[in-house]
C-alpha cells in the first residue's frame, strides 16, 4: 500500500456484539493519534453503498467504551453482495476521500471486504461475534459479556428451580459452534450441555445424567442447549415424555447480544482498533487483526477465512467428569 491514509471510514456490520463501540472509539480515537480523520458508516455496508455516514471526533466517541450494542448500528446488505453493489460502495469511498475501511464484525463482514480490497480499496477487519467462531482469531470481541450474560440468567433461573425442584432447559446462541454453551455449561454446573459438536445421545447425554444426578442426591438440574444442537422446548418435551419432569424451557434469544461490554471486551476491543489503524499508518492493509496465544497479530484475509477453529472438546470431558458423575459400579 504506497498511498498514505489520510481518511479511515469504520464500520459494524453482522450481528452486534458487546464492545463493538469500544471498538468504534478505539478506531477513531487511535485515527487522530496517527494523524488520520475518521468516518463513522452507518448501517454496515449497505451505509457505505448509501454514503449514510457521520463525523468521528473525540466528542463523537466520548463515553462509548462502555455502551453496549454499535452507535453506528448494523445491517446485512444483500446489494453489497452484487457487483453492482460493490461499485457503489467504492464510489461512496472516492467521493468521501476514503483511503481505507475498518471493517468490524464475522466471517460475512471479512467477505464482504475481501471484495471492497479486490476492488482496490484498503480495508482492515476486526473480530467481533458473542459465539467466539471466528476461525483466525483465539478470541472474539462479546464472547466474555454474552458468557456473563447468560450466568448471570442462569444462576437466577436455578435459585427458583432449586426451590420447587424442578428441571431447567436453557437455549443460548451458538448455531454452528457450541463455544457459548460449553463456556457457560461448565460456569454454572449445568448437568448436561448439548452442542453442535457432539452428536447427541438423548438417553446418555441427557436421561441418564439426570437420573445420575437425582441419584446423588440432586434435586433441581440444569440442561444447556447451544441452538445449533436442537431446540430446548422439544428437548423439554422429550425429558417430560422420558423422565416425567416438568421442565421450565427459558429461550435466553437476544439478551445474549446485549449489556455493558465487560473489563476483557473492552480492552480487547481498544487494542485490536489500535492494532488495525497503526496497521494502515504502517503501510499495510488487507488482513483481520486477531488474538494468537495472547498476542496481537495480522492474518491476511483469504487466510483468515480459510481456518477453522475446533472446540476444545477437553472442556466436554470436564463437564462430564464433574457435573453429574456416573454412579459407581
Amino acid at each position: 500500500m504506497d498511498k498514505k491514509i489520510k481518511r479511515i471510514g469504520v464500520l459494524t456490520s453482522g450481528g452486534d456484539a458487546p464492545g463493538m463501540n469500544a471498538a468504534v472509539r478505539s478506531v477513531a480515537k487511535s485515527a487522530i493519534h496517527f494523524g488520520m480523520e475518521c468516518v463513522g458508516i452507518r448501517r454496515g455496508w449497505q451505509g457505505l453503498i448509501n454514503s449514510d455516514f457521520v463525523i468521528l471526533n473525540n466528542d463523537a466517541v466520548r463515553h462509548i467504551i462502555g455502551r453496549g450494542g454499535t452507535i453506528l448500528y448494523t445491517a446485512r446488505s444483500e446489494e453489497f453482495m452484487t457487483e453492482k453493489g460493490r461499485e457503489k460502495a467504492v464510489g461512496t469511498c472516492k467521493v468521501l476521500g476514503l483511503d481505507g475501511i475498518i471493517a468490524i464484525g464475522g466471517d460475512g463482514t471479512f467477505r464482504g471486504a475481501l471484495e471492497l480490497s479486490r476492488l482496490g480499496v484498503p480495508v482492515m477487519g476486526i473480530p467481533a461475534t458473542i459465539d467466539n467462531d471466528i476461525g483466525c482469531s483465539n478470541y472474539t470481541i462479546g464472547f466474555d459479556t454474552a458468557c456473563n450474560t447468560a450466568i448471570d440468567c442462569i444462576d437466577k433461573l436455578r435459585d427458583t428451580m432449586q426451590s420447587h425442584e424442578r428441571c431447567s432447559v436453557v437455549e443460548v446462541m451458538g448455531r454452528h459452534a457450541g463455544f457459548l454453551a460449553l463456556y457457560v455449561g461448565i460456569a454454572v454446573g449445568a448437568t448436561c450441555v448439548l452442542i453442535p459438536e457432539h452428536e447427541v445421545n438423548f438417553e446418555e447425554d441427557v436421561v441418564q445424567r439426570i437420573q445420575n444426578a437425582r441419584l446423588s442426591g440432586i434435586t433441581n438440574f440444569t440442561v444447556v442447549v447451544a441452538e445449533g444442537a436442537g431446540s430446548a422446548i422439544e428437548y423439554g418435551k422429550k425429558i417430560h415424555e422420558a423422565l416425567g419432569l416438568d421442565p421450565r424451557v427459558t429461550v435466553l434469544g437476544h439478551i445474549q447480544r446485549g449489556g455493558a461490554p465487560t473489563g476483557r471486551d473492552r480492552e480487547t476491543a481498544t487494542r485490536m482498533g489500535y492494532y488495525a489503524v497503526r496497521a494502515f499508518a504502517e503501510g499495510r492493509s488487507g488482513s483481520v487483526i486477531c488474538t494468537q496465544n495472547g498476542s496481537i497479530t495480522e492474518i491476511p484475509i483469504e487466510e483468515a477465512l480459510a481456518m477453522k477453529k475446533n472446540l476444545p472438546m477437553i472442556r466436554y470431558e470436564i463437564l462430564e467428569a464433574i457435573s453429574a458423575p456416573s454412579m459407581p459400579k
